[in-house]
């Protein structure tokens, strides 16, 4: 249950990004996980398609950096590192590509 809600709000936080950055759609999203956190890269990239199935974020691809520092104070956290978005008018042709994101937890 606990993954399902991470992963849910790390979801509709991908959404808003896009949306801030007025984007067509989200092409790549880099991710960062901590070594104590309850994801692991291979469950992340399995359940990816369905999470994001509808969003803007659907077809993207998912790029997961994983730690191995159990002392790292983000150590059980899941961050959105940046996004890769295709830009333009809605209805639009040749969606520009750009990188949006938060940066680093």
């Amino acid at each position: 249950m606990h993954e399902e809600v991470l992963l849910h709000d790390l979801v509709e936080k991908v959404a808003e990004v896009s949306l801030t950055q007025g984007a067509l759609r989200v092409t790549r999203v880099r991710l960062w996980v901590g070594a104590l956190s309850h994801f692991s890269e291979a469950t992340l990239r399995a359940r990816w398609p369905g999470a994001v199935k509808g969003t803007p974020a659907e077809g993207s691809r998912v790029e997961v950096e994983t730690s191995d520092d159990p002392n790292d104070p983000r150590a059980t956290g899941l961050f959105l590192v940046s996004l890769d978005v295709e830009e333009g008018p809605p209805g639009g042709s040749g969606g520009v590509p750009s990188r949006a994101g938060p940066g680093p937890g």
